[in-house]
């Protein structure tokens, strides 16, 4: 069997010069929809001449990693974590910790107050990017389509609450009728070019093609359907911004409308409270956007699928987005398991001494549709 070969290109964060390629052990690369991913590894200096070349381009916060799998882009990311060490027999290594290139936005504040009338949901998430890469050094290469959700919201981000651009976006696409979003990397096919795009999907950031049918036992090496009900709730309230108009009384948050989901109390469900604080909003249409979504997300355990599958040329990044058909015959699920999921992470481990290349998929489980 052919090994793949793995690399790790260290560039410069804002112009994306490559600066050298570095060998990379003991790594793991992840990849969501919906939150960071990271990549965790540690570089080998065996001696003097591998020092001199890691120690000016490791620069926390300053460089770019990305790490191609057989020549195709796999991950890119900001470096933002290094910590060269010595152990007892004097050997030296340096410990390298990387986050998608999204946790850059969680390093830029809105410094202008910001607002949109009657805007596309989608150009209001464009414009908060740029509002980050137009300042100066802020530009580290994020492009954009321009495909339309045809939702369209009324918006003010204040300077004055110092927000991080990433948490506004997060806080954009997780109100009722919202979006998703990711910044996807990968190489232009005419350019040759590495791509940092801003990735966005209304509802759902959904890739094409067939289902890839995976078995248990078969290609899948084992799976977990872990469910948490300590999230739930069926009554919900959400709190927005307080009060401060009148000096002379105490202030009091703007509350949403109590969201009482009566169907679930009539079916046998125990009544279970639930809330959230959006200390920035002091819009109560936007306060009541964003509580009906959590309210809809809260009503069922959280499933969050994991499977561990054998690295083949139908597993990749390009997953994220894609759906999966699941088989599952054993002991839990004696009649047989058969079930579509969108795959919404990817954990990579590439091979070393003594172990096989692995990849781990987060699956998305649809509402009411979580194995038992």
């Amino acid at each position: 069997m052919t090994t793949s070969q793995y690399q790790v290109l260290v560039c410069d964060l804002r112009s994306d010069r490559l600066l050298d390629v570095l060998p990379l052990q003991e790594v793991t690369i992840e990849d969501y929809i919906g939150k960071a991913g990271s990549l965790q590894g540690t570089v080998p200096i065996p001696n003097r001449a591998m020092a001199d070349r890691a120690r000016p381009i490791l620069i926390p916060a300053r460089t770019a990693l990305w790490v191609e799998r057989d020549r195709e882009i796999w991950w890119g990311g900001v470096l933002w974590s290094v910590n060269p060490k010595s152990d007892e027999r004097g050997r030296i290594s340096v410990e390298v910790q990387a986050g998608t290139f999204d946790t850059y936005l969680d390093h830029r504040q809105l410094r202008t107050t910001h607002r949109a009338k009657g805007m596309d949901q989608l150009d209001i998430a464009r414009d908060l990017v740029d509002q980050a890469q137009n300042q100066p050094g802020g530009d580290i290469g994020i492009t954009y389509d321009t495909e339309l959700s045809g939702v369209r919201r009324d918006r003010t981000f204040s300077a004055s609450d110092q927000p991080k651009i990433r948490e506004l976006l997060d806080k954009l696409a997780s109100a009722e009728n919202g979006f998703e979003w990711r910044i996807r990397c990968y190489r232009d096919r005419v350019s040759g070019a590495r791509v940092k795009l801003l990735d966005l999907g209304y509802p759902r950031l959904i890739r094409g093609g067939d289902d890839i049918v995976l078995t248990h036992p078969g290609h899948m090496l084992s799976y977990e359907f872990p469910a948490d009900g300590t999230t739930v709730a069926n009554v919900w309230q959400s709190r927005g911004a307080s009060d401060n108009r009148n000096q002379a009384a105490a202030s009091r948050p703007m509350l949403s409308e109590l969201l009482v989901a009566e169907d679930d109390l009539a079916a046998g469900w125990p009544r279970l409270d639930g809330s959230n604080d959006h200390q920035s909003i002091d819009d109560p249409q936007v306060l009541a956007e964003h509580a009906r979504a959590e309210a809809a997300l809260a009503r069922r355990p959280q499933v969050i699928p994991e499977i561990a599958v054998h690295l083949d040329e139908q597993i990749s990044p390009d997953l994220l987005g894609r759906t999966v058909r699941i088989r599952i015959r054993d002991d839990w699920f004696p009649e047989g398991l058969d079930v579509r999921h969108r795959v919404v992470g990817i954990s990579v481990t590439p091979p070393e001494r003594g172990k096989s290349e692995s990849a781990k998929l987060t699956l998305e489980t649809p509402y009411g549709d979580s194995p038992q």
